[in-house]
């Protein structure tokens, strides 16, 4: 039974708790994909301009990766202090960096101004997102998992996945009203610099919003009986958090590792790739591939509630199985789709890939969250899904655009994102079910096995 710290809270205050989790992560991942929209679309003449279409291409995606590059820094630092000082102050300040680096990034000069300085600046502010939004993910997954009842916390942990799609949306919204209302010319010149300002009114909202809501129950209530058993100990030292998942949960680092392979690559493929494909290979414009992208994004924004709540229904593990296989299923389809040009068939091939993509994206929140104890899991869920990061989503558009500048053709593309999935499925396959598991019981399933190991080293020494 639950305690009376770990209670449900009312259902206004849980939507007050989704909703500041939903924003904070929207203007977060609006922030991290307009860098991605921009590096498909303007970066590689404004920043690398003495080169081949394509290979600035690629090096625009190559400054795109670095910022995944620091997601697992960030992951590593905000998930310390947020497993000992709180979730809610580690969400107010990455809101803040990363709010900072987009805002900066609307104020760069360009090579034609600065020389390479300008692409060395850029690649420092992309840093700064990316350790920002590396302490982000976890953090706000956590603050409604630890808030919501396990009846019911896939669906609610879901709604901070939907800020993903919700900041593609906005991103991709503004690039295409920009688009449609200015000339290319007028948008390489200045156009493409607004929506990265729009993010300091952004980020002004996000904190009000943010600093209204209150730290997590299941936190306060570990970090008391962590407190007290310090004190009837005596002993003031703690494990840091990185050697207590490292030591009690490595296996479930790996299982969120391999979970992300392919969510995280599909994603990046579907819709950062997507603007360098259609428009090289299918001849389509860079409108038309844009308005697709903000169509489908709206359709994955829909889904991804409705899958975390079948998640509640059946299970985690066979929403995302379905998913993982469904999106190695579909990429054939999906590239064949585009080849055609038509419209129509590029907003089903990313439609579909993102509703797939959707049944992996939307129980994992809960499903990563219901693996650690609570002084572990902003490290643990965040170091695993981070790490992954690099692998997966951080080369995803430069090894597409690589394989296509060497083939010619989408085949290799797909099967790269199908050995991806096929990672995923074996990953999620041998992971346990964690639907319904109480995150208080973990703790005390933890603080048990901890009880056990230090008698069994007290016996050890003994003999």
């Amino acid at each position: 039974m639950a305690s009376a710290a770990t209670a449900p809270p009312p259902p206004a205050s849980l939507r007050r708790i989704v909703a500041a989790s939903l924003i904070g992560t929207t203007i977060e991942w609006y922030d991290f994909f307009l860098y991605g929209s921009a590096a498909a679309l303007v970066f590689n003449k404004l920043f690398f301009p003495n080169t081949d279409p394509l290979v600035g291409t690629l090096l625009s995606f190559l400054t795109y990766a670095v910022g995944f590059a620091a997601r697992p820094l960030g992951a590593l630092v905000f998930g310390h202090y947020g497993d000992r000082i709180g979730r809610k102050k580690l969400l107010v300040l990455s809101l803040l960096m990363m709010g900072s680096a987009t805002f900066a990034i609307g104020i760069l000069p360009t090579y034609a101004t600065v020389g390479v300085a300008a692409p060395v600046l850029l690649t420092v502010l992309r840093l700064i997102q990316g350790f920002a939004l590396g302490g982000e993910w976890g953090g706000a997954v956590l603050l409604v998992s630890e808030h919501g009842d396990a009846k019911r916390r896939g669906f609610w942990a879901s709604w901070p996945q939907t800020g993903a799609p919700a900041g593609q949306l906005l991103a991709t919204g503004v690039l295409s009203l920009l688009t449609a209302l200015i000339s290319d010319s007028a948008f390489t010149a200045w156009g493409w610099r607004i929506p990265f300002l729009l993010s300091g009114v952004l980020v002004m909202v996000g904190l009000w919003i943010r600093l209204s809501v209150d730290e997590s129950p299941v936190f306060k209530e570990a970090l008391a009986r962590a407190e007290a058993r310090k004190a009837a100990s005596g002993d003031a030292s703690e494990k840091t958090p990185l050697v207590a998942v490292l030591r009690h949960h490595w296996r479930d680092v790996l299982v969120a590792i391999g979970a992300r392979m392919a969510e995280n690559i599909s994603y990046y493929v579907i819709t950062a790739f997507i603007l360098v494909y259609a428009t090289t290979s299918a001849g389509v414009s860079k409108q038309t591939a844009l308005n697709a992208v903000l169509i489908a994004s709206a359709v994955h924004f829909a889904v991804i509630p409705a899958w975390g709540a079948l998640s509640d229904r059946v299970g985690r593990r066979p929403v995302y199985l379905l998913g993982a296989a469904g999106v190695g299923l579909w990429m054939f389809p999906f590239f064949s789709l585009i080849d055609t040009g038509g419209f129509g068939n590029l907003i089903l091939a990313v439609t579909v890939g993102l509703v797939l993509h959707g049944a992996m994206y939307a129980p994992q929140a809960a499903f990563f969250s219901e693996m650690f104890a609570t002084r572990m899991r902003y490290s643990g869920a965040s170091i695993g899904a981070q790490f992954a990061s690099v692998a997966a989503g951080a080369p995803a558009p430069l090894i597409a655009t690589a394989l296509f500048v060497d083939y010619g053709n989408s085949t290799p593309i797909a099967l790269y994102v199908i050995a991806a999935a096929v990672l995923t499925l074996i990953a999620v396959g041998v992971a346990k079910e964690t639907r319904h598991r109480d995150l208080a019981q973990i703790d005390e399933d933890d603080a048990a096995g901890e009880k056990s190991a230090a008698a069994r080293t007290a016996d050890a020494h003994t003999a």
